[in-house]
């Protein structure tokens, strides 16, 4: 849910891709001006802080740069990584999905940002929440804490939401800035209320094919599987990961590839506002060629041009440190990945566990991206099989 990259390296890349969102346009087949990118991301892959990379820089409709590092998969066997390689987003999806399917439904007035969370979630104000908006949850000010407990079990979206509601908050709501998937999972879970629609759903039919984005899914299809980034081993019965149910009788899976990362969502099977989505890098440039072309691409209007301004314009209390905007970064203790010369205040972007990262600048109409899947490596790995541990030493 926070970024995963090795910052020094991501900082030095972004600085890198940052050098270019003063400059004027540049062309799509000029990739004059990104020399230094390659030997970074090269130097992060020799150091085993990620297996490889897909970067992709655009300004407006044209792409200026986009590349493939490395590989997609180091074991069991290894795979070089591609272009077109479909990445589990992580927290991407809280600003991808969840925070587009809630500012359109803003938009339509069906929700207010001032609106209680209790007003959508029966039984979601006791324990003193009753305060808690849905501006609250956006900017991660709700005062309830970062996730639900790692290590207990439990099965199914209704019983994630069952638990939010019994959660007792940390601080009282706009007091504190506590990056919480919590939050995300609840707006997720609003978003299905509301629209009568689940949030994979209500993502694609009002989302993701308007902007033609035909790789993003949650829960995406077996076909895709072989270019799908894996990414950690996993054992079942500790952290979910086979496509059964928890006591079907599913098999192990080596290294989870196309099932969600996030242990919280996959105990949500899969679909939840703050993890699940999957997606390309193709498919992610244009998504951002809407938000930095005021909401619309080609011929589909997903947003409106005040609904951008004021989504990614600061919405966190002026005396707090973290600034805020509505579900995006703007500028907090997650933000290293604006780089040095990215504007501050008027620039935004997120960041995902799984090695995700995403900076836009509507001043320029640019945007840059490194999507990755770091935890698919480390010096060691344990790997699942046959019933026993074992350890795989990548070199």
């Amino acid at each position: 849910m926070k970024l995963s990259l090795a910052p020094a390296a991501l900082a030095a890349l972004v600085l890198a891709v940052g050098t270019h969102a003063q400059a004027p346009p540049i062309a799509p087949e000029s990739p004059a001006g990104f020399a230094p990118i390659a030997p970074l991301v090269e130097a992060a892959i020799a150091r085993h802080e990620l297996p490889g990379a897909v970067v992709l820089i655009g300004r407006g409709d044209a792409v200026a740069y986009h590349r493939a590092f490395g590989q997609r998969a180091v074991a069991p066997s290894a795979e070089a990584m591609t272009e077109d390689t479909i990445f589990d987003l992580a927290s991407l999806t809280k600003v991808v999905a969840t925070t587009t399917s809630v500012m359109q439904l803003v938009e339509q007035g069906k929700i207010r940002l001032g609106d209680p969370v209790s007003q959508f979630v029966p039984g979601f104000g006791k324990f003193n929440k009753g305060a808690i908006t849905i501006r609250h949850l956006l900017t991660h000010t709700s005062g309830l804490r970062p996730d639900l407990e790692l290590e207990v079990e439990f099965h199914g979206a209704d019983e994630a939401i069952r638990r939010a509601i019994e959660e007792v908050p940390t601080a009282p709501p706009g007091e504190r800035f506590v990056y919480s998937d919590i939050n995300f999972f609840l707006l997720g879970d609003i978003v299905g209320r509301v629209s009568g629609e689940r949030l994979d759903r209500y993502a694609r039919a009002h989302i993701f094919d308007p902007l033609g984005m035909k790789e993003t899914s949650f829960l995406p299809p077996e076909s895709w599987r072989p270019r799908i980034a894996p990414t950690e081993a996993c054992r079942e019965l500790a952290w979910p990961c086979a496509s059964t149910p928890p006591g079907a009788g599913g098999p192990p899976v080596p290294f989870l590839r196309g099932v969600v990362h996030d242990p919280t969502a996959r105990r949500m099977d899969g679909v939840a506002g703050h993890a699940g989505l999957f997606s390309t890098a193709a498919d992610l440039s244009r998504f951002c060629r809407m938000l930095v072309g005021g909401g619309r691409l080609g011929a589909a209007r997903v947003l409106a041009p005040a609904t951008i301004e004021r989504m990614t314009t600061a919405a966190t209390p002026p005396e707090m440190r973290a600034v805020r905007g509505l579900g995006w970064d703007i500028d907090s203790s997650y933000s290293s990945n604006r780089g040095e010369l990215f504007p501050i205040g008027s620039s935004f972007g997120h960041t995902g566990f799984t090695g995700t990262s995403l900076w836009l600048d509507p001043g320029t109409k640019s945007y840059e991206f490194l999507i990755a899947s770091y935890e698919h490596t480390s010096n060691v790995v344990s790997v699942i099989g046959d019933g026993k541990a074992h350890r795989l030493e990548l070199k």
